[in-house]
């Protein structure tokens, strides 16, 4: 078998086998497929795509290139939840414990993030003492336990995708989905779930963007996970504006806790109870999606929930009495209040450009080697559709920096107002399973 070949045939629109498609991910994994002979290959499905097979086979062969997380010795069905990204999205926080405390086992392994704030690691780190340098022997005592742990992503998941992404990024071959659906799939494949549901976003803090190639790249995940045997569905959900009021660690811990009591924003609780009905039912905890989110609504109320992330902190060396006292979270120096300067009504909020707002400010990483201000970033006072006044608030900062003159413009900026009504957009859009 000759890589040259395997390029050729994958140019002129001829579908690969199982055998071919392994060679290349083991070979370039290894270093024996150099990186130019790559490149082409990524050209060719850029322009020819992959048939369903050749994606599972593609995703398949990149979850074997390095370590899988056996999750055989926790009880139960292992459910899963990726989302694709975006700003303000503070949903792992709330539905892990959510979820657990209806009796679901939630084996959550997390990074840290790039971009406008920190992943779920860095958020749950804003708790005093919070640790996710655990063994996998307390890992998965804790959910057999509990219903829920996190944990640090392994080194060595998925390497061939580590290396295979870092090529697209600069061969310009990052957008085309048969190459996103088998990376995302196979972290998620990797990491031992039994079942996954998918969030994906679409709007201008998204990935996608435009509402149809997110309905494209959630068919081609739920197509993928289903092949390979892990039951698989994904919700559409909007990312034309932030999730949520907050865009920061400790803030968006702070209102992960008041989700939890039913006082949170009430899109990302709406989001929350979708994505964990879907959760429940793929854990068979309950028969019908109705069924499923009264459980979660019941749990909510009657304080199950809330004492499941109380439990979740204290299990991993975190200071659980900030669920009952949130000032117990980090704090920023200067707390800043921007004003609207004309009545109206919000009709737009850039979401990625709100998110760089608080990046810039510290809650995110522009780079690895960034250090992240777990103290620092915003809370919008308005979302779209809401009327305001001249002088009412429309996003509290929380800074760290005294001088943030050009981080408020481009805050001011990124928020539209019209002089007419405007509907609030919509949350959910599709829901797209096997």
């Amino acid at each position: 078998m000759r890589m040259v070949d395997l390029i050729q045939k994958k140019r002129d629109g001829i579908a690969l086998t199982k055998e071919e498609i392994h060679f290349i991910i083991q070979g370039y994994t290894k270093g024996d497929i150099p990186d130019y002979q790559m490149s082409a290959f990524a050209m060719a499905v850029y322009f020819k795509d992959m048939t369903s097979q050749e994606r599972a086979d593609l995703t398949m062969a990149m979850v074997e290139s390095g370590d899988q997380i056996d999750l055989s010795m926790i009880e139960g069905i292992k459910v899963d939840k990726h989302s694709t990204g975006g700003v303000g999205d503070t949903t792992t926080l709330v539905l892990g414990p959510l979820v657990a405390s209806v009796g679901v086992p939630v084996a959550k392994m997390s990074g840290r993030g790039l971009g406008h704030t920190g992943g779920t690691i860095d958020k749950l780190e804003a708790v005093e003492g919070f640790n996710v340098e655990i063994t996998n022997e307390q890992f998965v005592s804790l959910v057999n336990q509990h219903k829920l742990a996190v944990i640090g992503q392994s080194g060595n998941l998925t390497p061939a995708d580590k290396k295979l992404y870092a090529l697209r990024d600069v061969t310009a071959t990052v957008n085309t989905v048969p190459l996103i659906a088998s990376s995302i799939m196979s972290k998620k494949i990797a990491a031992g779930a039994d079942a996954i549901v998918l969030d994906v976003k679409t709007g201008a803090g998204a990935f996608m963007k435009d509402l149809e190639d997110a309905k494209v790249l959630a068919k081609a995940m739920v197509e993928i996970g289903n092949n390979v045997g892990r039951k698989t569905m994904a919700i559409i959900s909007d990312m034309s504006q932030p999730l949520g009021f907050a865009i920061g660690n400790a803030l968006e811990v702070k209102e992960a806790i008041d989700t939890l009591q039913g006082k949170g924003p009430k899109d990302l609780e709406e989001l929350c109870l979708v994505l964990g009905s879907q959760m429940v039912c793929l854990a068979e905890k309950a028969s019908t999606i109705e069924e499923a989110r009264e459980l979660l609504i019941q749990s909510m109320q009657s304080g199950q929930a809330l004492a499941s992330f109380k439990t979740f902190l204290r299990n991993q060396g975190g200071d659980e009495t900030v669920v009952d006292d949130p000032t117990k979270l980090p704090t920023a120096t200067y707390i800043i209040e921007l004003t609207a300067d004309k009545e109206g009504y919000v009709s737009e909020i850039i979401a990625d450009e709100i998110g760089t707002a608080a990046m810039k400010l510290g809650a995110g990483r522009a780079t690895k080697e960034s250090e992240i201000d777990l103290a620092v970033g915003l809370e919008l006072n308005k979302k779209i559709g809401d009327r305001v006044q001249v002088g009412d608030s429309l996003v509290t900062i929380h800074s760290n920096q005294e001088d943030i003159q050009e981080i408020m413009e481009s805050i001011r900026t990124a928020i539209k107002l019209v002089d007419h009504p405007v509907a609030a957009p919509t949350l959910i859009y599709e829901t797209i399973d096997a």
